[in-house]
C-alpha cells in the first residue's frame, strides 16, 4: 500500500493556513490539473483526485483537527477520508468553490453540469442532530427523523406558476441561465442577473408558494445508525437533502451524531473505561468480582496483593469499530475504598492484625460519654452513693 502524501504539501500550503489560504490553493491546482485541460493525462487526473482528496479534509475544521493530531488514521478510521471515484464526483462536491465563473465556462460543469445549456445546481444539503445513548452507539439503530424539508408545490406541479399559465424562458440569457461578460481579452460567464441563473421567468406567480415552485413541509426519515458511531461522527443519508432549484439531483441529509455522557462508562475511541470500587480485603487476599458490560454482568479475578488504581483489561467487551473491524476492550480500574465507619467487631481485627504487623495505628476513639464519665469518675474511685 502507497504512503500517502501530507495533505497540506498536497497543496502546498502551511500547517497554519486559512480556510481561504486552502480554498485558494485548491482551486489554483484544480484548474491546473483539471482533465479537459490535460486530455489524455493519467498523472494529471492522479493528481486532480488528490488535490480534491486533500481539500475535502482541511476545509472541514472537525476533520481538520483529526489529521493534524493523528494523520490519514484519524480521518479514514472516523469514516472522514474522501474516496472520488471520478472527475464528476469531485465536480459535484466542491464546484460550488468556483461559483460556475471561468471555471464553470472551461470547463462546462458547476457543481452539477449543465441540463440543455443551462448550469443544473445540486440541492442544498441538511443537517440533523442524532442524541444517542452509549448502548444504542454499541448495538446499532433505526432512528426515525423530522426535518424540514422543501417539497415541490401540489398546486403548480412544482413550476412556480400560476394555474393555467407556464414559465417564460428569459429574454436576457435566451433561457441558458448564463451570460457572459467581455473586458478587453477577459471573458467571465456568470449567472443571468434578470432570472437569477433559471433561464426562465415567472410573470404570473402561483399564490400557495408565491412562484417558487416548492413549499416548506416536515418530513419523516428513516436513519439507519451503524453500531459503533461516535460522538462527532456523521452518516449521510443521500438524496434526502433539499430539492435542487433548477431540476438537479437533490441534495444530501447529513446526521451529526452526538452521545450522551454514560453514568458508569467513559469512552477512549472503541474502548470503554470503568472505575470498579473494590473494598480493602478483596485487594489483599484477592476474589472475583462482578463488573457491568454493555453485554451484561462479566467476572473479573482481581489477583491477591491488587494496588489501588491498577488497571485491569476485558478483551473485546468494549466498543465495536463503526467500520467492521472487531471490538474495542473494556478496562477496568480498581479503586480501593476505606471505610469511613467501622463495626466494633471490624475494628477489633484490625486492630489484631496492626499488632501482628508491628504497626502504630491511632488509638482507640473514645466516645463522648466515655470520656465524661471517666472524668467525673477517675480509675480507683467507687462512685459515692
Amino acid at each position: 500500500m502507497a504512503t500517502k502524501i501530507d495533505y497540506y504539501e498536497t497543496l502546498g500550503i502551511t500547517r497554519t493556513a486559512s480556510q481561504t489560504e486552502i480554498s485558494r490553493a485548491y482551486r489554483k491546482l484544480a484548474i491546473k490539473y483539471h482533465p479537459d485541460s490535460n486530455p489524455g493525462d493519467e498523472d494529471a487526473v492522479k493528481s486532480f483526485k488528490a488535490a480534491a482528496e486533500a481539500y475535502e479534509v482541511l476545509n472541514d475544521p472537525d476533520k481538520r483537527v483529526r489529521y493534524d493530531q493523528y494523520g490519514h488514521a484519524g480521518v479514514e478510521n472516523a469514516g472522514g477520508g474522501a474516496h472520488f471515484r471520478d472527475v464528476e464526483d469531485i465536480m459535484e462536491a466542491f464546484g460550488d468553490i468556483f461559483g460556475g465563473g471561468i471555471f464553470g465556462d472551461m470547463f462546462g460543469r458547476g457543481g452539477g453540469g449543465r441540463r440543455g445549456g443551462r448550469r443544473v445546481r445540486k440541492g442544498a444539503d441538511i443537517k440533523v442532530r442524532v442524541v444517542l445513548d452509549l448502548e444504542e452507539a454499541a448495538v446499532g439503530i433505526n432512528k426515525q427523523l423530522t426535518v424540514d424539508r422543501r417539497v415541490a408545490c401540489e398546486t403548480c406541479s412544482g413550476s412556480g406558476a400560476k394555474e393555467g399559465s407556464q414559465p417564460q424562458p428569459c429574454v436576457r440569457c435566451g433561457g441558458l441561465g448564463q451570460v457572459v461578460q467581455q473586458a478587453g481579452i477577459l471573458r467571465v460567464q456568470t449567472s443571468c442577473p434578470s432570472c437569477g441563473g433559471q433561464g426562465t421567468i415567472i410573470s404570473d406567480p402561483c399564490t400557495d408558494c408565491r412562484g417558487n415552485g416548492f413549499i416548506a413541509r416536515k418530513v419523516t426519515l428513516d436513519v439507519a445508525i451503524p453500531a459503533g458511531v461516535d460522538d462527532g461522527m456523521r452518516v449521510r443519508l443521500t438524496g434526502e437533502g433539499q430539492p435542487s432549484p433548477d431540476g438537479g439531483p437533490a441534495g444530501d441529509c447529513y446526521c451529526h451524531i452526538s452521545l450522551r455522557k454514560h453514568k458508569l462508562f467513559e469512552r477512549e475511541g472503541d474502548h470503554l473505561i470503568l472505575r470498579m470500587p473494590i473494598t480493602y480485603t478483596q485487594a489483599v487476599l484477592g476474589a472475583e468480582i462482578e463488573v457491568p458490560t454493555l453485554n451484561g454482568p462479566a467476572t473479573l479475578t482481581v489477583p491477591p496483593g491488587a494496588a489501588s488504581g491498577e488497571v485491569f483489561k476485558l478483551r473485546g467487551k468494549g466498543m465495536p469499530d463503526p467500520h467492521g473491524r472487531g471490538e474495542g476492550d473494556l478496562y477496568i480500574q480498581t479503586n480501593i475504598e476505606i471505610p469511613k465507619k467501622l463495626e466494633p467487631r471490624q475494628e477489633e481485627l484490625l486492630r489484631e492484625l496492626a499488632e501482628l504487623e508491628h504497626t502504630n495505628v491511632s488509638a482507640h476513639r473514645k466516645s463522648f460519654l466515655e470520656s465524661i464519665r471517666e472524668y467525673l469518675f477517675p480509675a480507683g474511685e467507687e462512685k459515692k452513693k
